[in-house]
């Protein structure tokens, strides 16, 4: 039986529930309909000293959410047409945030966002409480290899060549390039 994860969960640093995401299930209530995935890739993004977080120039409009309480969404819009779905980690005014980068049969960001119907409507959704965005954890787990962030080369190289990439090693998926 799947558990919803609840706020102690989502207060673990981004560097721990990077990896521990992946097998995890997605789930985003559309209409009368719960659609469910598995979270297969995700990215770890810490603090302002991580020069490929958004929030590495500090505190904005468009990056407050990074500082709130673990168990909220993130969701910001990139190359203009793609919605990318972070959940913040952490303590609440530490910016930190795993990125989804894909779930079963959806490799990419922007692909998963667009077959769960995730937009920026969901932005700031309380994760913990919400009836139209959360994440449950039936036991599953895969063998987890890592790699390099992807689109970070702005990033400074000790931030760029980190490997805090998290893949889950199944056979079967094949992560975007």
């Amino acid at each position: 039986m799947a558990k919803r994860l609840g706020r102690r969960y989502f207060c673990q640093p981004a560097d721990m529930l990077a990896e521990d995401l992946v097998g995890k299930l997605l789930c985003r209530k559309v209409d009368d309909e719960i659609l469910r995935y598995r979270i297969m890739e995700t990215e770890c993004y810490y603090g302002e000293e991580d020069t490929a977080c958004h929030a590495s120039k500090g505190k904005t409009e468009r990056t407050k959410i990074l500082y709130e309480k673990g168990g909220t969404a993130y969701i910001y819009i990139c190359y203009g047409m793609h919605f990318l779905f972070n959940v913040v980690t952490g303590r609440e005014g530490h910016p930190e945030a795993v990125l989804i980068r894909g779930i079963t049969g959806y490799n990419g960001p922007g692909k998963l966002t667009r077959i769960m119907k995730i937009n920026k409507e969901l932005n700031g959704e309380d994760m913990v409480n919400s009836d139209r965005l959360w994440i449950e954890d039936d036991g599953c787990r895969f063998p987890i290899r890592t790699d390099k962030r992807v689109g970070i080369d702005y990033a400074t190289p000790e931030y760029r060549d980190i490997l805090w990439r998290y893949i889950a090693d199944d056979g079967e998926y094949r992560p975007a390039k």
